[in-house]
């Protein structure tokens, strides 16, 4: 099965703002990037298409001609709990420093760890109808992507998040049964 992951386009936060499942607004660039993400799956022939609940997400999706994607919860970015719209320089919780040295398996206060986003991802992935045929397009959230190139791509974490993925980003992967 064909998997496209599709990452969301810029939003309208401050650099160092810790913002995860809060429902932020996009860019004023928005139209821009979109049309860009639109004509790079325009030549794809897709079966179904996903996405996470956030506006972002759901945004895009119409955007890109799926006005029916279905909403699924388990494509959401991390929840940082307490740690939400947040500056991470003012975050005083002493959690930070653990999560900074183990960002893999400590959570965020009140939130969750990666090990858990990356535990709803393997659940919605299991949950897909399988079908070699089958191009799925999913329009979701940066730590996901980081997930599927871990999951699917054969990357190890250090590298799948040094491989820059940038607002608008395209995943092009496959599932096998």
């Amino acid at each position: 099965m064909n998997l496209i992951f599709i990452r969301h386009t810029a939003v309208a936060v401050e650099k160092g703002i810790c913002y995860g499942q809060t429902d932020v607004a996009l860019a004023d660039t928005f139209p821009h990037e979109a049309e860009a993400v639109a004509r790079q799956l325009s030549g794809c022939k897709i079966d179904r298409a996903y996405t996470s609940p956030l506006s972002r997400c759901r945004k895009l999706a119409e955007f890109c001609g799926f006005k029916d994607a279905t909403t699924d919860d388990r494509l959401m970015e991390m929840n940082f709990g307490e740690w939400e719209m947040k500056r991470y320089d003012d975050i005083r919780d002493p959690r930070l420093q653990q999560w900074y040295e183990d960002y893999l398996n400590v959570a965020a206060t009140g939130g969750e760890s990666a090990m858990m986003q990356r535990d709803r991802l393997r659940d919605f992935l299991d949950s897909l109808e399988f079908s070699d045929n089958k191009t799925i397009a999913i329009f979701t959230h940066g730590g996901i992507l980081i997930h599927a190139l871990v999951m699917l791509g054969g990357l190890s974490y250090s590298e799948a998040y040094a491989s820059g993925i940038k607002y608008g980003s395209i995943l092009h992967l496959s599932m096998k049964k």
